[in-house]
């Protein structure tokens, strides 16, 4: 069971990883803000994955414990933990070199829901639930 829980935080942190990073190209294209000094490429690799990771223990935990509620009191925690996490990209303070700083929300805040979208993904794929 863990093996597979294990699988699909793996596969959701790369592909909330591959997001951040393609969000991040385009928006960078879109706004020519660079926050690449902040927010590097490996940082926003390293987030998705960490973020899988983290859901990964927290659903195997809920679920082995709380067996059929554990689901639901996940996904319920996930969507309020994406949300609560917003405040981050919010209150940071950027360095005064860092060009456009009322611009970063709005790179960084979407990437917080990414984890969380792709959990959401490919939760079908590794529960079981999926019909052809």
């Amino acid at each position: 069971m863990f093996r597979k829980k294990f699988f699909q935080g793996l596969v959701s942190g790369i592909l909330a990883a591959l997001a951040a990073v393609i969000y991040n190209n385009i928006y960078h294209f879109a706004t020519e803000a660079d926050y690449s000094k902040v927010l590097s490429i490996p940082r926003i690799i390293a987030f998705g994955i960490l973020a899988g990771m983290l859901a990964t223990v927290l659903n195997y935990s809920l679920t082995r414990f709380l067996k059929k509620k554990g689901e639901t009191i996940f996904n319920f925690l996930f969507s309020i933990l994406s949300f609560a996490a917003v405040m981050i990209p919010i209150s940071i303070t950027l360095p005064l070199q860092v060009p456009f700083p009322e611009l970063f929300p709005g790179l960084a805040v979407p990437m917080v829901f990414f984890p969380a979208m792709a959990w959401y993904t490919v939760n079908p794929l590794f529960s079981g639930n999926s019909k052809p």
